[in-house]
C-alpha cells in the first residue's frame, strides 16, 4: 500500500485556479468586448499592446520577492486574473452607476469626480483585497506573513491596472492618435501610468495586504481584525489622494503628491519588502539545525539553503549536469523545506491552526520525499548508487 505524503494544502490550491478559470475568462472576454466596443478594434489592439510593457515589470518584481517560498504558480496567475478580470469588470458596472447617480445628484459632469476621488477607491481597493482575504479564510495555511499579502495583493493590483491601462491607453489613441510626450495621446498616457507609476495600484491595495499578512500571523484576536481594516483604510486613502490630485488638481497638486507622498511611500515600502525577506532568511535559517538533527537534510544541505544565491546555484549546477527534471524536484525540496520551517516558526509563536501537527508531518514526509527523488534522478544520470542531492 501507498501513502501519498504531499501536502494536502498543495492539492487543495491546484483545483481553486481551475474553478475560477470559466468565471475569469467569461469576464475577461466581456471587459474586451465593451472596450473594443467604445475605443474600436485598432485603439483596442494599441492599448494591449501599451499595457503589456509596464505589467511585466511588475508582476517581475512581486515574484522576486516571493522567492524563500514560492507560492503555487496557479494561484499566483488566479491572483492576476481576478484582478485583470473579476475585479475589474465588477469595479466598472459599480464606479458607472456612481458616476450616473453623482450626475443626477450634482449636476452633469460631476459624476466622473465624485466616482474618481470617492466611490472608486472604497469599491476598488474593496474588490482587489477580497481575493487575498477570501485565501486568508480558505486558505490559512498558504499564508507565512506579510511577504504572501504582498504577493498576492501586488498581482491582483497588477492585473487590475493591466486591464484598465488597456481601456486609457486605447481612449488616448482613439481619440488623439499617438500624440507624444508632452501632447496628448497614447504615448504621453503611456509616460504618466507606464513609467511614472505603474507601481500605484500594487502600492494601495499592498497595504491591504500587509494587514491581512500580519493577521494571519498573530495570535492577537484584536490585530486580526484591526489590522486588515487598518490597511484598506490606507489604502483607499493614498488611493482618493492619488485620483483627486489628477482629477480636482491641476499639474503643481499632482506632482506634489506623486514626488512629496507616493515616491517616499514606495521607497518605504520597498525598504520594508527589504527587511521581511531578511526576516524570512532567518527564520528559515533557524529551522535548519533541527532539520539536520532529524536526518532530513544533511550539512552540506543546510549550508546550501541557507541563501537564495546559494539555492540558485545548486538548481543551476543540477539542471547541467543531471537535466532539467532533477533541477526542478530539487526546487521541490527547497521550497518543501522553506514551508516546513516556516510551519515550525508558527507552531513555536502559536499562530497556526489546529491541524499544524498534521501539515508538519505531511512537509516532513514531503521534504523526505523530494529529498528522495532529487537522489534517484542524480543516481540515474551518473550511474552511482551513492549519489545525494549535494
Amino acid at each position: 500500500m501507498t501513502t501519498d505524503s504531499r501536502p494536502r494544502p498543495r492539492r487543495l490550491t491546484v483545483l481553486l485556479p481551475v474553478i475560477g478559470l470559466v468565471v475569469l475568462a467569461a469576464c475577461g472576454l466581456t471587459l474586451l468586448a465593451l472596450s473594443t466596443a467604445k475605443v474600436g478594434l485598432v485603439a483596442e489592439l494599441v492599448g494591449v499592446a501599451a499595457a503589456l510593457l509596464p505589467v511585466g515589470p511588475v508582476v517581475a518584481a512581486f515574484l522576486w520577492v516571493d522567492r524563500w517560498e514560492p507560492e503555487p504558480a496557479g494561484l499566483l496567475w488566479l491572483a492576476f486574473g481576478w484582478g485583470a478580470c473579476l475585479a475589474a469588470i465588477t469595479a466598472l458596472i459599480m464606479n458607472n452607476t456612481a458616476e450616473a447617480v453623482g450626475d443626477l445628484l450634482l449636476g452633469k459632469g460631476n459624476g466622473d469626480k465624485l466616482a474618481a476621488v470617492f466611490t472608486a477607491p472604497v469599491i476598488e481597493e474593496a474588490l482587489k483585497a477580497a481575493f487575498v482575504l477570501a485565501l486568508l479564510v480558505r486558505l490559512r495555511h498558504e499564508f507565512d506573513g506579510v511577504i504572501d499579502g504582498i504577493v498576492y495583493s501586488g498581482l491582483c493590483a497588477a492585473g487590475f491596472a493591466f486591464t484598465e491601462n488597456i481601456y486609457y491607453f486605447g481612449r488616448a489613441f482613439a481619440e488623439y492618435g499617438f500624440g507624444s510626450i508632452t501632447a496628448p495621446g497614447v504615448l504621453l498616457a503611456f509616460v504618466l501610468r507606464g513609467v511614472l507609476s505603474p507601481f500605484t495600484h500594487p502600492l494601495f491595495t499592498c497595504m491591504t495586504g500587509i494587514g491581512i499578512g500580519l493577521a494571519a500571523r498573530t495570535s492577537n484576536n484584536v490585530v486580526r481584525i484591526v489590522a486588515p481594516v487598518a490597511g484598506y483604510v490606507i489604502a483607499v486613502v493614498l488611493h482618493g489622494l492619488w485620483n483627486g490630485s489628477a482629477t480636482l488638481g491641476g499639474s503643481n497638486s499632482f506632482l506634489v503628491v506623486y514626488f512629496l507622498v507616493m515616491v517616499p511611500i514606495f521607497i518605504v515600502g520597498v525598504l520594508f519588502v527589504n527587511w521581511h525577506r531578511n526576516r524570512e532568511q532567518r527564520i528559515v535559517t533557524e529551522g535548519l539545525p533541527s532539520m539536520v538533527a532529524a536526518g532530513l537534510i544533511t550539512r552540506s544541505d543546510e549550508e546550501k539553503l541557507c541563501s537564495l544565491v546559494e539555492r540558485a546555484k545548486w538548481r543551476k549546477r543540477t539542471r547541467a549536469k543531471h537535466g532539467a527534471e532533477a533541477a526542478d524536484a530539487l526546487g521541490e525540496f527547497q521550497t518543501a523545506v522553506s514551508e516546513l520551517a516556516f510551519l515550525r516558526h508558527g507552531m513555536h509563536r502559536g499562530t497556526v491552526g489546529e491541524d499544524a501537527g498534521e501539515r508538519q508531518d505531511a512537509l516532513v514526509n514531503a521534504v523526505g520525499e523530494t529529498r528522495d527523488r532529487v537522489a534517484r534522478l542524480i543516481r540515474g544520470t551518473v550511474g552511482g548508487p551513492g549519489s545525494t542531492t549535494g
